[in-house]
Parts: C-alpha cells; structure tokens; sequence
C-alpha cells in the first residue's frame, strides 16, 4: 500500500470520528408525552424524575396537549391524590426540563398563557412538535 493511500485512510478515519457522534460522547435526549394530566401526570413526573436520579445528563422535553396541559397550569393538582403538580414540575425545571404546551390546546379549550406556571414554555402544535423532536432531533420517545 503506498503512502498516499494510507494517508487517505487515516483522513477518512480521523474525518468520520470527529463528524460522527460517538456513543460515549453522545447525550441522550428523550421526549415525554403527556396527553391526560390525571393518567400519565404523577406517574409521568416520577418517571422523569428517576430518569434524571439514574441518568443526569439526559436532555428532557415534555411536551403536553389536550388534558396534558393541565399539569402545567397554576394550581394544578391531580385530582386522585390532591397532590400539587407545580413543586414536582419546579424541581424537574431546575434539573433542566423543559416542559412544553400546545397552544391549538391553548384555542380549543380556550385557555389563555397566564393561567400556566412561568416553568412552561408553548409550542404551536404539541404534535407536531413530537414528531420533530423524534425524526429531526434524533430523541427517543416515552409516553407514560
């Protein structure tokens, strides 16, 4: 094999090492999906909340809609168990959450921004922005 060949494979070699993304560097990122604060609110927020004590570097979004949203508005509680969502939420954020609500939820249940907690952040389609978390970004995807 001449030198030139070898330097070329090493180029390539060294090329796709720096352009690749490599499984130890490589964080996770993972898209939770709330539709239904009282089926999936407590057990969807305990669940990123042991995802996080066991993997901490994960990159989270929670993205609601429909019913979903109702976890993140202000005073929300789950109904069967009375318990606040806002502090679990708050402590989640800290940790580098991101929650997200849709605002076609916003128009169709007549909602208004204020009524969420300022931990929440909108998207115009909660599905929408599902999909393009899953297909463009590369996240996995959990639905409680």
């Amino acid at each position: 094999m001449n030198w030139m060949a070898i330097r070329f494979t090493a180029f390539i070699g060294l090329s796709l090492f720096f352009i690749a993304p490599s499984p130890a560097f490589a964080q996770t990122s993972v898209v939770y999906h709330i539709d239904d604060a009282q089926a999936q609110g407590l057990k969807g927020l305990r669940n990123i909340r042991n995802h996080l004590d066991v993997a901490p570097d994960t990159k989270i979004t929670v993205v609601t809609h429909a019913n979903g949203v109702d976890i993140l508005m202000d005073g929300g509680k789950d109904m069967k168990s009375n318990v606040d969502y806002g502090p679990l939420v708050g402590a989640l954020k800290s940790r580098g959450v991101r929650f997200e609500v849709c605002e076609i939820t916003l128009k169709n249940r007549n909602l208004k921004k204020e009524q969420f907690t300022l931990d929440a952040d909108f998207t115009p389609s909660g599905v929408v922005r599902i999909a393009d978390l899953q297909f463009k970004n590369n996240f996995a995807y959990i639905r409680p």
